[in-house]
């Protein structure tokens, strides 16, 4: 006798649709992106510095009458716009090269905030550790090593910050970017590296070109590694595509 109830067949998903792992810079584009991105950031370093040193001299030299009895409140509030000012330039000239392959404006306001957030925590542990150590008259050489390997320190670990808000916005495009979490400290243990190595050898640049070269190269070594290790970062991650 047949049934009165036929058994529905249960959906089963398609067996042909797979995920496929690709770059998320595909390797045809990679040497145009490496350079438009490093050219980008080098722009943003140095246009950002410029107009954010030329916003906090304007501020400084015009404190607004409220301020009259307490212009130490004023700089601070002058320093926290220009720097807001500089990460807003540095991370929207990175994302222009970016945009293409994820959010831009995403990536302009993660890296923004993560800047400035970064930079307040460095600076204040950095501002903590000056005043916490003794004169080096008082203490052995290792304890005057260590207190100035602590404000290094303090410097690259605050690019964790960065980093996370960073992440938070490729971990919607991309598979496995965790590591993403520690590239900005990465930069930062290379640029403090390179500022070390110019220190020691700034005997041998004349002194009456010195301060003017040793910015230079701090500046242009500085914006250098930021571009660089994260667009060979960029070329390592990869997405997740079906097919």
């Amino acid at each position: 006798m047949p049934s009165l109830f036929k058994k529905i067949p249960q959906s089963s998903p398609p067996s042909n649709v797979r995920e496929k792992k690709l770059p998320l810079i595909p390797r045809s584009e990679r040497q145009g992106f490496f350079l438009l991105f490093t050219f980008m950031t080098a722009l943003g370093w140095i246009g950002g510095g410029i107009a954010s040193l030329a916003l906090e001299k304007i501020m400084r030299e015009n404190i607004p009458a409220y301020f009259a009895q307490n212009d130490f409140l004023w700089f601070r509030i002058a320093k926290l716009i220009a720097t807001s000012l500089f990460a807003l330039i540095f991370a929207a000239d990175q994302s222009i090269p970016l945009s293409k392959y994820i959010s831009g404006w995403s990536w302009m306001f993660a890296t923004a905030i993560g800047w400035l957030v970064g930079n307040t925590v460095s600076t204040a542990w950095i501002t903590y550790i000056s005043s916490m150590a003794p004169s080096t008259n008082q203490i052995s050489p290792q304890a005057a090593i260590f207190f100035q390997i602590l404000p290094t320190a303090a410097y690259i670990f605050s690019g964790l910050w960065l980093g996370l808000l960073q992440w938070l916005v490729l971990r919607k495009h991309v598979k496995g970017g965790w590591w993403w979490n520690f590239v900005p400290s990465i930069s930062y243990f290379f640029i403090s590296i390179s500022i070390l190595l110019i220190s020691l050898f700034q005997n041998f640049i004349p002194a009456i070109h010195r301060d003017m070269t040793l910015f230079l190269l701090t500046q242009g070594l500085t914006a250098l590694i930021l571009a660089v290790i994260p667009a060979i970062a960029f070329c390592r991650l990869r997405k997740t595509v079906n097919c």
